[in-house]
């Protein structure tokens, strides 16, 4: 027999939906999501996290038109070839990419990790540093936010400032010759 509860107990009951219990697993998959990017603030992930959610319940919704309908094949198309120039899909193939999009495709559009992408930095701390203190530029302007998504099109406008010293000691280190160096 289980006793009858007291009021207070119910009331505490009646705020608790056992139905709709959170799983905290996904804390996990965060953690080692803001561990392997290394996001600063919380609130990039979780804008990520929404970005990417509001990607897929678009795709979802297109995919749930007909697929003979002129603005089904439009939006479709519009919204590939966005994803593919920003760099979050791999190829512009068809709707169902988008339900792989998550924070973490984000992440791999960031400065930092396309930092990393071209050898400009062996780890995450250097590109930190090298954003920081105004060393790099994407095509002409001087990015000092670690946070800024480079887009497809633009990672191959990532170079040093003219002025940067780090330039000039990687063109340094490209000048000497090997051969030069044994004699």
């Amino acid at each position: 027999m289980v006793r009858k509860l007291k009021f207070h107990e119910q009331k505490l009951l009646k705020q608790v939906d056992f139905l709709n219990w959170k799983v905290t697993d996904h804390n996990q998959h965060e953690l080692r999501v803001l561990r392997c990017y290394r996001l600063q603030p919380l609130e990039d992930y979780t804008r990520y996290n929404q970005l990417s959610s509001a990607v897929r319940e678009l795709a979802r919704r297109l995919r749930d038109l007909p697929e003979r309908d002129p603005f089904c094949i439009r939006a479709s198309a519009t919204l590939l070839d966005k994803l593919y120039a920003s760099g979050l899909v791999p190829t512009q193939g068809s709707l169902e990419l988008c339900d792989l999009i998550t924070a973490s495709s984000f992440c791999r559009s960031r400065l930092l990790t396309v930092l990393l992408k071209l050898r400009m930095a062996q780890h995450f701390q250097a590109p930190v540093a090298f954003v920081d203190q105004g060393h790099l530029r994407v095509g002409s302007d001087v990015v000092t936010d670690p946070a800024f998504l480079v887009m497809r099109s633009m990672e191959d406008f990532v170079t040093w400032v003219d002025s940067s010293k780090i330039k000039r000691q990687v063109l340094e280190y490209e000048e000497r010759d090997d051969f030069d160096l044994e004699v």
